[in-house]
């Protein structure tokens, strides 16, 4: 994005170059007098722009459907947006009713290393590192991120490279590692995954995904105090190629984001994990959002979260491979607080759904700075085990239901969300979690 002090200079030259040209019209030779002719357009098309998105480059300086412009008018757009330091070549090009603004971008940001700092209600405090790079290999995004807590250790690099074999198809390239000390649980995990994957921007919002990778995950340092299923489950390894399939589409964009306007978003996925391994499993996962508009200020959301998994080789499902919903996917409970437990121990479910309709206000003209409140009510749960050792274990479906208040703001340029939630009802053994809050922080 161009900087904001940009903007302001450059409205305030540009103003000062059209009184410039309408006082000294008399002084106008006969070959300047194209310099005159006004132009009317209906429509601004900004054309080789990579990174700076295109609404910016086209109102930082000025350029606007339906105003009369004189050439000379054009020319200083050219030089206002020069003057930002942000483009090798700036060439406007005057096509019938449409103004072409042609751009090269200068890599004036070859990377960005960053720190930071977060808390949510599911891992607690965590630390991190960041770095990523525009066009690492010809128009290709990389990154790395790390993060660490005494409970969540956890890597990933990502590469992409976009229109990779054709308009629109990118080619990607992710690798993560993630290991997990499940201090209140009685054991830990890690996984090593890789996934090649191709993406397809189909425009209007929709994207689809198709993936082949491996991955390798395993279950370790059970606890004696955890329950019997676990200790059944644990394994020092199970590995294989798996494929991953995604679809998602959304309606949310920088003009309509759900305040005064309807607008929606879902996504499903699916992953057939273990191929070949004689652990196969189907992994179905489906989100949606919708935002019905209620006045300028007010809307409702309205969400879904929902998921199932099964072994496809008679195999049984792991607590690894199950859902123990709470925190921040279903605000009133702990982390891991809700679906089938035994001893204590929260074991998933292969089934779960979570639903949530949600009244929010936006408060930012109110008190000129971005906060949005809101009261919501969730409803659902996880249950459904393969195995339920001779039924002594519970794994039916009981529904849960919470009601709270929920507040986002921005303190500096990092986003808080918090929220209180109280059940309105519950399952012997869950846990409630009455306050959450996320905030991430970077330096």
């Amino acid at each position: 994005m161009l900087p904001h002090h940009f903007s302001e200079k450059f409205r305030s030259s540009k103003r000062l170059v059209q009184a410039f040209a309408l006082c000294s019209g008399a002084l106008v030779l006969p070959s300047e007098i194209y310099a005159l002719t006004v132009h009317v357009f209906e429509k601004i098309e900004v054309r080789g722009a990579e990174f700076i998105p295109e609404d910016d480059i086209q109102m930082t300086c000025g350029a606007v459907e339906g105003v009369p412009y004189l050439a000379i008018e054009l020319r200083a757009i050219e030089d206002c947006l020069m003057s930002t330091g942000v483009f090798e070549t700036v060439t406007l090009i005057p096509v019938d009713d449409v103004l072409v603004i042609s751009v090269q971008e200068i890599d004036t940001s070859p990377g960005r290393f960053e720190a930071s700092l977060s808390y949510d209600s599911q891992d607690g405090v965590v630390g991190g590192v960041f770095y990523e790079q525009y066009n690492l290999f010809p128009d290709t995004y990389g990154s790395v991120q790390l993060s660490y807590n005494s409970d969540v250790q956890r890597a990933t690099a990502r590469l992409f490279k976009v229109d990779a074999i054709g308009e629109g198809i990118a080619l990607g390239v992710n690798v993560g590692w993630e290991e997990r000390y499940f201090s209140d649980r009685s054991y830990a995990s890690d996984i090593q995954q890789i996934e090649t994957y191709l993406a397809w921007t189909m425009g209007q919002g929709t994207d689809l995904k198709m993936g082949l990778g491996y991955r390798n995950y395993s279950l370790f340092d059970v606890a004696d105090t955890a329950g019997e299923l676990v200790k059944t489950e644990e394994t020092t390894g199970i590995s294989g190629p798996f494929l991953h399939f995604g679809l998602a589409k959304t309606s949310l964009s920088e003009t309509q984001t759900g305040w005064g306007d309807w607008a929606y978003g879902f996504g499903m996925e699916q992953y057939f994990w273990n191929l070949g391994s004689g652990e196969t499993l189907s992994d179905f996962r489906f989100e949606s959002q919708s935002y019905v508009p209620l006045s300028s200020t007010w809307r409702v959301l309205i969400s879904l979260d929902a998921g199932a998994i099964s072994g496809l080789d008679g195999n049984t499902t792991r607590v690894l491979d199950r859902t123990a919903l709470g925190a921040n996917r279903f605000r009133g409970f702990a982390p891991r607080g809700v679906g089938p437990q035994e001893n204590g121990t929260a074991l998933g479910g292969n089934k779960f759904a979570v639903s949530s309709i949600e009244l929010q206000h936006n408060f930012e003209n109110t008190i000129e700075a971005p906060l949005t409140g809101g009261l919501f009510f969730e409803s659902g749960a996880a249950w459904g085990l393969d195995e339920t050792l001779g039924d002594t274990i519970d794994d039916g479906f009981y529904r849960r239901s919470t009601v709270g208040l929920s507040l986002s703001f921005d303190v500096g340029t990092s986003p808080v969300s918090l929220y209180l939630a109280t059940p309105l009802s519950k399952q012997n053994g869950d846990e409630e979690q009455v306050f959450g809050i996320n905030f991430s922080s970077s330096f």
